[in-house]
């Protein structure tokens, strides 16, 4: 697992700036993980390797990736993101801005149960 200390230079204020200038379903799902998982600690726009996670939980390995618009035509270039990802040991579960926006209770279902999945198998 690659932490900012690993990072090239530049990373730290990217990181600052993609959380300056997230969407407003990207917070909004912050904000309700916050909320009804209060014991985890939910990190926003972390470098993994050359990438950022949306939402990353450490303690769980689990990231979560908010697609907007712009992920409609590059499912490809999503499907090699996530894979770098998961190299990186963690696992990764997105949903559209419309998911969040249109159907947060059912986001955060989902979210606890792959919470739950994971320590069912632990």
């Amino acid at each position: 697992m690659r932490l900012y200390a690993n990072q090239p230079i530049g990373t730290v204020p990217r990181a600052h700036q993609l959380r300056r200038e997230a969407p407003g379903p990207e917070r909004r799902l912050l904000r309700a993980l916050r909320e009804a998982f209060p014991v985890l600690k939910w990190r926003h726009q972390v470098p993994i390797c050359q990438f950022y996670a949306d939402i990353l939980c450490f303690s769980e390995a689990l990231v979560i990736e908010v697609d907007g618009d712009t992920h409609a035509d590059s499912a490809s270039r999503d499907a090699a993101r996530t894979a770098v990802i998961a190299s990186e040991g963690f696992r990764v579960i997105r949903f559209t801005n419309d998911d969040v926006t249109g159907n947060l209770e059912g986001v955060l279902a989902r979210v606890a149960a792959v919470l739950a999945q994971e320590k069912g198998n632990a």
